[in-house]
């Protein structure tokens, strides 16, 4: 009975391990002939606030992008960063252009790195000083960034409940992870006045025009 028992034992570890084992080496097979191409160029974030919009209806492309986060990190360091385009007259050369950062080094790798190939490639980095408050979250959040003599101020309201991302490539050259919620109530603010803006259903990235993202990456 014993030598019985014994024999089922080794039927049944036998059989689970077959189960288990076969699956595994099979899918480490698959990914194993995967060819996944080296990144090149990358950027993460913490404490994202993220605003594109117009001041117009008539308007079809934006003329206001806010994009900053309390740190990004890239190869060269680390800083408080992002992008600023303000034109308030789209007859006229915008207010403020560029990449934005407290470490002029860290601006300088987003144009020929992170945006080779789009418009923003040649942007010039201007010093900035740039605060996110996450404070209020995940109710409110807020950007002050400033820029020479010009303060934008972003708060968003009525955000939405996190959600994973996962964007390929598309209307920019790179790939995007993060966590994201879109904003219901936007406000803005250029030297202490109040700005009307219209949020467009997209936003550059290929998702809400108006977010809030926490964490998240960009690679190509």
């Amino acid at each position: 009975m014993s030598a019985l028992l014994s024999n089922r034992r080794t039927l049944l570890l036998s059989t689970l391990a077959g189960a288990t084992i076969a699956p595994l080496a099979g899918a480490a097979q698959a990914l194993s002939t995967e060819v996944v191409p080296p990144v090149m160029a990358w950027m993460s974030w913490q404490g994202g606030v993220d605003l594109v919009a117009v001041t117009d209806a008539s308007l079809t492309q934006p003329n206001v992008i806010l994009h900053v986060a309390r740190m990004v990190q890239t190869p060269v360091g680390s800083s408080a960063s992002g992008m600023v385009f303000y034109q308030p007259n789209p007859a006229e050369p915008p207010v403020v252009m560029g990449f934005v950062s407290g470490d002029p080094k860290v601006g300088a790798y987003f144009g020929p790195k992170v945006f080779k190939g789009t418009p923003f490639e040649t942007a010039p980095v201007l010093k900035a000083k740039i605060v996110v408050d996450e404070t209020g979250a995940p109710g409110t959040v807020g950007s002050k960034i400033t820029v020479g003599k010009h303060v934008f101020e972003v708060t968003l309201a009525g955000l939405t409940p996190l959600v994973q991302i996962n964007r390929p490539l598309g209307a920019l050259p790179f790939t995007q992870q993060g966590l994201e919620a879109s904003s219901a109530d936007v406000t803005l603010k250029v030297n202490g006045k109040p700005v009307t803006v219209i949020i467009p259903p997209v936003g550059m990235s290929g998702g809400p025009a108006a977010v809030w993202s926490p964490t998240g990456h960009y690679a190509r």
